[in-house]
């Protein structure tokens, strides 16, 4: 049976070193999984123009750090096949920004609320035995995403929603094409609720969370 593990990270090394989440703990956590293949939250763009040249870093600031100081030279060590799955369309990406069509003093108040519920995801850090890898973390972030629609419906249908389809989809796809392998899903950990729905629907052994 293919083997499908769930790994969320925290992209800013600030917060990954406050919240005991190192690029050294997820080193460990991927050696532990030992996976055949990656599926990383990258733009097929940006991992195509490190295919041809490694210096460089993509385009507005995607992929995240731990890619390029962790993922991609560990699977280039371990000869670990790189699938990218993320999906954003840069042109019309600001056009779908949640608090568009609000009133300046009303987006300030939605931002508030927005980091409001920031720290409340961030205080679940230690609810599980990987920061912001567990239940709790996941349902906060779950009720977070569910005032963000209420907000703005169509901004999230086009930045969450249909993003995730497209991630999970391509992460399916590689299931189906490489039966009875061990593939790591490594992704913000935002995504974990949303892969965690999908996936566990599969025909597959879903490891959530790697510990």
């Amino acid at each position: 049976m293919t083997v499908v593990g769930l790994l969320g990270t925290i992209h800013n090394p600030e917060l990954r070193e406050k919240y005991h989440c190192s690029l050294a703990l997820y080193e460990e956590l991927i050696t532990e999984f030992d996976p055949d293949i990656i599926c990383g939250e990258v733009h097929p763009l940006s991992w195509k123009k490190y295919i041809q040249d490694k210096e460089d870093k993509g385009y507005w600031g995607e992929p995240a750090s731990e890619y390029w100081e962790l993922i991609f030279p560990l699977c280039e060590e371990h000869n670990i096949e790189f699938v990218p799955i993320d999906w954003f369309e840069l042109d019309v990406w600001n056009n779908f920004d949640p608090f568009n069509g609000y009133s300046e003093v009303q987006r300030e108040e939605l931002e508030k609320i927005d980091d409001e519920w920031f720290l409340k995801q961030m205080n679940t850090y230690d609810a599980g035995n990987i920061p912001f890898n567990s239940v709790e973390f996941d349902e906060m972030t779950k009720r977070k995403y569910e005032w963000l629609n209420q907000v703005n419906p169509d901004a999230q249908n086009f930045r969450w929603v249909v993003r995730n389809q497209i991630m999970i989809q391509r992460v399916k796809n590689t299931c189906h094409s490489n039966p009875r392998k061990r593939i790591l899903c490594v992704v913000g950990a935002d995504h974990n609720y949303l892969f965690k729905e999908e996936l566990i629907t599969e025909p597959i052994q879903l490891v959530y969370p790697l510990r």
